[in-house]
């Protein structure tokens, strides 16, 4: 094969990959604002400026859109929540751990609303609630690391339970902080924080 035959071969693609990201982008447009039982393929391809044809180029169906946005959050989201379940974090204060992790969290969920649209539909299909436990898995996962190098003594059996417990109560709240207009922001994830505190100071420490 030539160069003549490949740069034409690799425009191809990029231009494909640039059609996909930009799929992808209005899906999670579309999904935030309509919820993802309510959207369609074609409101899709029209916040995308493309054809239904163009999208069922890339995509079979709103599903398979849904998973390639799920793959990409998961890879977005271990990014995030690697600066903020760094193991380090473990000896700090207990308050300022908190502030470490739920900060970034807070501020990715609250950048990616159409990531949250797919994590808090609870009629996804089997394959979709597949897709997204992984996410589900990662922050319980990471927290109960941290928690296991703060606590060294502290059972492992209770110490998963106590992670696992203190994840629910964030994601509890965390339709409160989604729907929070900026005003309210702050007081609501300070309280979220106080929860978080008050459950884990009585079973880590302060």
């Amino acid at each position: 094969m030539t160069d003549d035959t490949i740069r034409p071969a690799r425009r191809r693609q990029a231009r494909g990959e640039k059609r996909m990201a930009e799929l992808l982008d209005a899906a999670a447009e579309v999904f935030a604002a309509q919820g993802y039982a309510k959207a369609s393929t074609n409101a899709v391809a029209a916040a995308a400026g493309a054809s239904p044809g163009t999208l069922y180029q890339f995509f079979e169906n709103k599903e398979a859109i849904a998973e390639a946005l799920m793959v990409r959050y998961i890879e977005r989201l271990r990014a995030a929540h690697g600066e903020a379940f760094d193991l380090s974090v473990a000896a700090l204060p207990l308050k300022d751990m908190l502030d470490r992790i739920i900060d970034p969290v807070v501020a990715f969920d609250r950048a990616n609303p159409g990531f949250y649209a797919l994590m808090s539909d609870p009629h996804l299909a089997a394959g979709l609630a597949a897709a997204k436990r992984p996410a589900q898995q990662l922050m319980f996962e990471q927290l109960d690391r941290i928690l296991a190098a703060r606590a060294p003594d502290y059972p492992p059996e209770a110490r998963t339970r106590t992670a696992e417990i203190a994840v629910h109560l964030f994601r509890g709240l965390l339709p409160l902080i989604m729907s929070a207009g900026e005003d309210d922001l702050p007081g609501l994830v300070a309280e979220t924080k106080a929860v978080l505190f008050d459950y884990l100071s009585r079973r880590v420490g302060g």
